[in-house]
Protein backbone atom coordinates (compact mmCIF):
# COMPACT_ATOMS: atom_id res chain seq x y z
CA UNK A 1 0.00 0.00 0.00
CA UNK A 2 1.33 3.46 -0.78
CA UNK A 3 2.34 5.61 1.87
CA UNK A 4 -0.45 8.38 2.43
CA UNK A 5 1.80 11.64 3.56
CA UNK A 6 0.52 12.99 7.04
CA UNK A 7 -0.35 16.33 5.85
CA UNK A 8 -3.13 15.42 3.30
CA UNK A 9 -5.50 14.07 6.77
CA UNK A 10 -4.43 17.64 7.87
CA UNK A 11 -5.39 19.66 4.93
CA UNK A 12 -8.82 17.82 4.67
CA UNK A 13 -9.22 18.28 8.47
CA UNK A 14 -8.45 22.06 8.73
CA UNK A 15 -5.66 21.61 10.57
CA UNK A 16 -3.05 22.86 8.19
CA UNK A 17 -5.43 25.95 7.61
CA UNK A 18 -4.88 26.33 11.16
CA UNK A 19 -0.87 26.13 11.94
CA UNK A 20 -0.70 28.52 8.96
CA UNK A 21 -2.97 31.04 11.11
CA UNK A 22 -1.02 30.28 14.58
CA UNK A 23 2.03 30.23 12.56
CA UNK A 24 1.38 33.24 11.08
CA UNK A 25 0.44 35.00 14.21
CA UNK A 26 3.59 34.52 15.82
CA UNK A 27 5.00 36.39 12.40
CA UNK A 28 4.38 39.80 14.12
CA UNK A 29 6.59 39.52 16.81
CA UNK A 30 8.62 36.40 15.61
CA UNK A 31 9.33 33.98 18.37
CA UNK A 32 9.13 31.39 15.72
CA UNK A 33 13.25 29.64 16.29
CA UNK A 34 15.59 30.09 19.33
CA UNK A 35 17.08 33.71 18.45
CA UNK A 36 13.41 34.69 19.13
CA UNK A 37 13.72 38.29 17.31
CA UNK A 38 10.97 39.91 18.16
CA UNK A 39 10.61 41.81 14.98
CA UNK A 40 7.13 42.02 12.80
CA UNK A 41 8.48 39.61 9.97
CA UNK A 42 4.65 40.16 7.77
CA UNK A 43 5.97 43.74 7.69
CA UNK A 44 9.27 42.62 6.11
CA UNK A 45 11.52 43.45 9.64
CA UNK A 46 14.57 41.69 9.34
CA UNK A 47 16.19 39.88 12.55
CA UNK A 48 19.17 37.07 12.51
CA UNK A 49 17.74 34.96 9.39
CA UNK A 50 17.40 38.14 7.09
CA UNK A 51 14.05 37.18 5.77
CA UNK A 52 10.44 38.78 5.89
CA UNK A 53 7.39 37.55 4.72
CA UNK A 54 8.25 35.65 1.61
CA UNK A 55 10.42 32.99 1.30
CA UNK A 56 14.07 32.84 -0.31
CA UNK A 57 15.18 30.24 -2.22
CA UNK A 58 18.85 29.70 -3.41
CA UNK A 59 18.15 26.09 -5.65
CA UNK A 60 15.79 23.15 -6.22
CA UNK A 61 16.51 19.84 -7.77
CA UNK A 62 16.88 16.33 -7.19
CA UNK A 63 19.73 15.67 -4.83
CA UNK A 64 21.53 12.41 -5.39
CA UNK A 65 24.11 13.09 -2.63
CA UNK A 66 21.43 12.96 1.01
CA UNK A 67 21.24 9.68 2.46
CA UNK A 68 19.95 6.22 0.74
CA UNK A 69 16.48 6.25 2.34
CA UNK A 70 15.74 9.75 0.81
CA UNK A 71 17.72 9.33 -2.91
CA UNK A 72 16.15 6.00 -4.13
CA UNK A 73 16.44 6.12 -7.78
CA UNK A 74 14.50 9.37 -8.76
CA UNK A 75 16.51 11.57 -6.20
CA UNK A 76 15.47 13.82 -3.10
CA UNK A 77 13.62 17.00 -4.35
CA UNK A 78 15.83 19.87 -2.52
CA UNK A 79 14.31 23.19 -1.83
CA UNK A 80 17.89 25.03 -0.67
CA UNK A 81 16.11 27.75 1.40
CA UNK A 82 18.56 31.44 1.66
CA UNK A 83 19.77 32.51 4.94
CA UNK A 84 20.00 30.80 8.07
CA UNK A 85 18.89 31.19 11.55
CA UNK A 86 22.21 29.37 13.29
CA UNK A 87 24.84 30.54 10.72
CA UNK A 88 27.81 28.38 11.41
CA UNK A 89 30.81 30.62 10.61
CA UNK A 90 31.73 27.59 8.56
CA UNK A 91 29.29 26.60 6.66
CA UNK A 92 29.70 25.01 3.21
CA UNK A 93 27.26 27.11 1.40
CA UNK A 94 27.92 30.31 2.72
CA UNK A 95 27.33 32.40 0.00
CA UNK A 96 23.64 30.59 0.28
CA UNK A 97 23.06 30.87 4.34
CA UNK A 98 25.21 34.04 5.16
CA UNK A 99 25.18 35.94 2.21
CA UNK A 100 21.22 34.99 0.77
CA UNK A 101 22.26 34.39 -2.75
CA UNK A 102 18.57 33.37 -4.15
CA UNK A 103 15.83 34.77 -5.29
CA UNK A 104 12.23 35.29 -3.55
CA UNK A 105 8.95 33.51 -4.46
CA UNK A 106 5.72 34.22 -3.05
CA UNK A 107 3.10 30.62 -1.97
CA UNK A 108 2.43 30.28 -5.80
CA UNK A 109 6.11 29.89 -7.23
CA UNK A 110 6.96 27.81 -4.18
CA UNK A 111 4.44 25.48 -4.21
CA UNK A 112 5.20 24.98 -7.95
CA UNK A 113 8.53 23.76 -7.05
CA UNK A 114 7.35 21.41 -4.68
CA UNK A 115 5.00 20.02 -7.49
CA UNK A 116 7.60 20.29 -10.08
CA UNK A 117 10.34 17.87 -8.15
CA UNK A 118 7.61 15.71 -7.21
CA UNK A 119 6.32 15.68 -11.35
CA UNK A 120 10.16 14.96 -11.90
CA UNK A 121 10.03 11.77 -10.55
CA UNK A 122 11.47 13.17 -6.56
CA UNK A 123 10.79 10.20 -3.78
CA UNK A 124 10.15 13.59 -1.54
CA UNK A 125 10.32 16.52 -0.91
CA UNK A 126 13.25 17.92 1.38
CA UNK A 127 13.74 21.55 2.85
CA UNK A 128 16.65 22.44 3.16
CA UNK A 129 17.21 25.25 6.30
CA UNK A 130 13.53 25.65 7.34
CA UNK A 131 13.96 26.82 10.51
CA UNK A 132 12.84 30.29 9.43
CA UNK A 133 10.51 29.61 6.83
CA UNK A 134 8.00 27.44 8.56
CA UNK A 135 5.18 30.10 8.06
CA UNK A 136 6.14 29.92 4.45
CA UNK A 137 6.51 26.32 3.74
CA UNK A 138 2.87 25.73 5.32
CA UNK A 139 1.56 29.14 3.45
CA UNK A 140 2.79 27.33 -0.28
CA UNK A 141 1.89 24.05 1.10
CA UNK A 142 -1.85 24.98 1.16
CA UNK A 143 -1.74 25.37 -2.66
CA UNK A 144 0.95 22.16 -3.63
CA UNK A 145 -1.54 19.81 -1.56
CA UNK A 146 -4.75 21.61 -4.00
CA UNK A 147 -2.50 21.04 -6.80
CA UNK A 148 -1.93 16.94 -6.48
CA UNK A 149 1.09 17.12 -4.32
CA UNK A 150 1.92 13.33 -2.80
CA UNK A 151 5.37 13.20 -1.16
CA UNK A 152 6.60 12.89 2.19
CA UNK A 153 7.98 15.94 3.27
CA UNK A 154 11.53 16.08 4.86
CA UNK A 155 12.20 19.05 7.41
CA UNK A 156 16.29 19.24 6.98
CA UNK A 157 17.38 21.30 9.72
CA UNK A 158 20.38 22.42 11.91
CA UNK A 159 18.55 21.41 14.91
CA UNK A 160 18.16 25.10 16.44
CA UNK A 161 14.68 24.60 16.43
CA UNK A 162 11.89 25.44 18.81
CA UNK A 163 9.75 22.79 20.68
CA UNK A 164 6.83 25.47 20.16
CA UNK A 165 7.51 25.52 16.26
CA UNK A 166 8.35 21.89 15.67
CA UNK A 167 4.55 21.31 17.55
CA UNK A 168 3.40 23.58 15.17
CA UNK A 169 4.91 21.32 12.45
CA UNK A 170 3.20 17.57 14.23
CA UNK A 171 0.88 15.94 11.58
CA UNK A 172 2.00 17.72 8.81
CA UNK A 173 5.69 16.50 8.31
CA UNK A 174 6.73 13.31 7.61
CA UNK A 175 10.53 12.78 8.00
CA UNK A 176 12.83 14.53 10.46
CA UNK A 177 16.48 15.37 9.44
CA UNK A 178 18.53 17.22 11.94
CA UNK A 179 21.92 17.68 12.10
CA UNK A 180 23.29 17.55 15.69
CA UNK A 181 26.10 19.92 15.44
CA UNK A 182 27.52 20.22 18.83
CA UNK A 183 27.77 19.02 22.60
CA UNK A 184 29.52 21.87 24.03
CA UNK A 185 28.09 25.42 24.68
CA UNK A 186 31.43 27.76 23.74
CA UNK A 187 31.83 25.21 20.65
CA UNK A 188 28.23 26.63 19.66
CA UNK A 189 29.07 30.34 21.01
CA UNK A 190 32.82 30.45 19.12
CA UNK A 191 31.27 28.94 15.83
CA UNK A 192 27.44 29.97 15.67
CA UNK A 193 27.30 32.57 18.65
CA UNK A 194 24.26 30.30 19.90
CA UNK A 195 25.55 29.16 23.08
CA UNK A 196 22.63 27.81 23.87
CA UNK A 197 22.67 25.35 21.07
CA UNK A 198 23.37 22.01 22.73
CA UNK A 199 20.24 22.34 24.67
CA UNK A 200 18.01 23.43 22.34
CA UNK A 201 19.02 20.80 19.98
CA UNK A 202 18.56 18.02 22.89
CA UNK A 203 15.04 19.24 23.62
CA UNK A 204 13.99 19.35 19.17
CA UNK A 205 15.68 15.93 18.63
CA UNK A 206 13.44 14.40 21.36
CA UNK A 207 10.08 16.19 19.99
CA UNK A 208 10.81 15.04 16.68
CA UNK A 209 11.61 11.97 17.72
CA UNK A 210 8.13 11.67 19.50
CA UNK A 211 6.38 12.76 16.33
CA UNK A 212 7.51 10.48 13.79
CA UNK A 213 9.36 7.65 15.75
CA UNK A 214 12.10 5.74 14.34
CA UNK A 215 12.97 6.24 10.77
CA UNK A 216 10.58 3.50 8.52
CA UNK A 217 10.70 2.63 4.60
CA UNK A 218 8.82 1.08 1.58
CA UNK A 219 9.34 -2.16 0.02
CA UNK A 220 12.20 -0.19 -2.14
CA UNK A 221 13.92 1.10 0.69
CA UNK A 222 12.38 4.60 0.50
CA UNK A 223 11.69 6.42 3.67
CA UNK A 224 8.31 7.43 4.24
CA UNK A 225 8.27 8.62 7.99
CA UNK A 226 10.44 8.66 10.71
CA UNK A 227 13.98 10.71 11.56
CA UNK A 228 17.25 10.43 10.20
CA UNK A 229 19.75 12.35 12.33
CA UNK A 230 23.26 13.62 11.03
CA UNK A 231 26.28 14.85 12.62
CA UNK A 232 29.39 16.30 11.03
CA UNK A 233 32.88 15.39 12.23
CA UNK A 234 34.63 18.09 13.29
CA UNK A 235 38.61 18.42 13.76
CA UNK A 236 40.14 18.15 17.11
CA UNK A 237 36.94 16.31 18.10
CA UNK A 238 35.10 19.76 18.60
CA UNK A 239 32.08 18.19 17.98
CA UNK A 240 31.42 16.08 20.68
CA UNK A 241 30.62 13.26 18.49
CA UNK A 242 30.51 10.18 21.69
CA UNK A 243 28.42 12.62 23.97
CA UNK A 244 25.89 13.26 20.96
CA UNK A 245 25.73 9.69 20.26
CA UNK A 246 25.41 8.72 23.94
CA UNK A 247 22.89 11.11 24.07
CA UNK A 248 21.74 9.46 20.76
CA UNK A 249 21.24 5.73 22.35
CA UNK A 250 19.80 6.85 25.57
CA UNK A 251 17.50 9.52 25.23
CA UNK A 252 16.34 8.82 21.40
CA UNK A 253 16.79 5.22 20.30
CA UNK A 254 19.66 3.07 19.54
CA UNK A 255 17.30 2.28 16.14
CA UNK A 256 17.92 5.53 15.03
CA UNK A 257 19.53 6.34 11.86
CA UNK A 258 22.29 8.25 11.52
CA UNK A 259 24.51 9.73 9.09
CA UNK A 260 28.00 10.30 10.42
CA UNK A 261 29.51 13.06 8.05
CA UNK A 262 33.52 13.18 6.76
CA UNK A 263 33.35 16.10 4.83
CA UNK A 264 33.96 18.97 7.04
CA UNK A 265 36.49 21.16 5.24
CA UNK A 266 37.33 24.88 6.65
CA UNK A 267 34.61 27.16 4.46
CA UNK A 268 33.51 30.65 5.12
CA UNK A 269 34.98 31.85 8.33
CA UNK A 270 36.50 29.02 10.10
CA UNK A 271 39.94 29.76 8.97
CA UNK A 272 39.87 32.52 11.83
CA UNK A 273 40.03 29.64 14.38
CA UNK A 274 42.75 28.02 14.93
CA UNK A 275 41.14 24.33 15.87
CA UNK A 276 38.83 24.75 12.92
CA UNK A 277 41.19 25.49 9.86
CA UNK A 278 41.91 21.63 9.09
CA UNK A 279 40.53 19.33 7.11
CA UNK A 280 39.04 16.24 9.16
CA UNK A 281 41.70 13.37 8.65
CA UNK A 282 40.54 9.55 7.95
CA UNK A 283 41.56 8.81 11.61
CA UNK A 284 39.04 11.19 13.25
CA UNK A 285 36.47 9.90 11.05
CA UNK A 286 37.04 6.31 11.73
CA UNK A 287 37.08 7.00 15.47
CA UNK A 288 33.78 8.79 14.88
CA UNK A 289 32.45 5.85 13.34
CA UNK A 290 33.90 3.33 16.50
CA UNK A 291 32.35 5.99 19.00
CA UNK A 292 29.00 5.69 17.31
CA UNK A 293 29.08 1.85 17.27
CA UNK A 294 30.35 2.06 21.05
CA UNK A 295 27.59 4.11 22.53
CA UNK A 296 25.16 1.62 20.47
CA UNK A 297 24.28 3.43 17.20
CA UNK A 298 24.71 1.03 14.72
CA UNK A 299 22.08 1.94 12.40
CA UNK A 300 24.45 3.88 10.18
CA UNK A 301 23.91 5.35 6.88
CA UNK A 302 27.33 3.87 4.52
CA UNK A 303 29.65 5.91 4.05
CA UNK A 304 30.61 7.98 1.52
CA UNK A 305 34.00 7.34 -0.72
CA UNK A 306 36.39 10.21 0.68
CA UNK A 307 40.08 10.89 -0.09
CA UNK A 308 41.41 12.19 3.23
CA UNK A 309 44.54 13.92 3.62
Amino acid sequence: MPYYPKYIKAHQSGLLKERCITVKKRMESCDLCPRKCGINRLKDELGVCKTGQLARVSGAFAHFGEEKPLVGSKGSGTIFFSYCNLLCNFCQNYETSHDGDGRVLNDTELAQVMLNLQNEGCHNINFVTPSHMVFQILSALETAIENGLRVPLVYNTGAYDCVETLKLLEGIIDIYMPDFKFWDNDIAEKTCRASNYPQIARNAVKEMYRQVGDLKTDTNGIATEGILIRHLVLPNKLAGTREIMHFIATQISTNTYTNIMPQYRPCGQAYQMADMASHVTGDEFREALNEAKQEGILRLDKPRLFLFP
